[in-house]
C-alpha cells in the first residue's frame, strides 16, 4: 500500500510564500516521478509542476512558471514545492502524486498512479 501525505498548506496574504511537502510511503515503493496538481470546487484538477528523478528535469505550468519551484529527496520519495509570489488565484486544494513508472507526459493526471488526499492553500487579496 502506496500513501502521499501532503502538509504545508494554509491560509497566506498575497504576495506571501508557502511551501508544500508530500512523502510517499510503501514497503517497497520507489518513485520515478512526482508532482503537483490543484483543484478548485466545480473544476478539473489542474496541473502545476512535476520532477522526473533520473534526469532532474522539471516541469512547470505557465501560471506558475517563476513562482513556484519543485525540488524533492529521490531517495525518501519527497517532493516539495516552494511557492512565492503567491495570488488569490493559487488558492485550491494542492494534491501531490507520484509514479513507478514512466507512462506518457507528466503534465497530465493519468501519467500517475498515486495521488494524496490534499492541502488546502488559501490565498486572501
Amino acid at each position: 500500500q502506496v500513501q502521499l501525505v501532503e502538509s504545508g498548506g494554509g491560509l497566506v496574504q498575497a504576495g506571501g510564500s508557502l511551501r508544500l511537502s508530500c512523502a510517499a510511503s510503501g514497503r517497497t515503493f520507489s518513485s520515478v516521478a512526482m508532482g503537483w496538481f490543484r483543484q478548485t470546487p466545480g473544476k478539473e484538477r489542474e496541473f502545476v509542476a512535476a520532477i522526473r528523478w533520473s534526469t532532474g528535469s522539471t516541469y512547470y505550468a505557465d501560471s506558475v512558471k517563476g513562482r513556484f519551484t519543485i525540488s524533492g529527496d529521490n531517495a525518501k520519495n519527497t517532493v516539495y514545492l516552494q511557492m512565492n509570489s503567491l495570488k488569490p488565484e493559487d488558492t485550491a486544494d494542492y494534491v501531490c502524486a507520484a509514479t513507478a513508472v514512466l507512462r506518457g507526459s507528466l503534465v497530465l493526471t493519468s501519467a500517475y498512479n498515486y495521488w494524496g488526499q490534499g492541502t488546502q492553500v488559501t490565498v486572501s487579496s
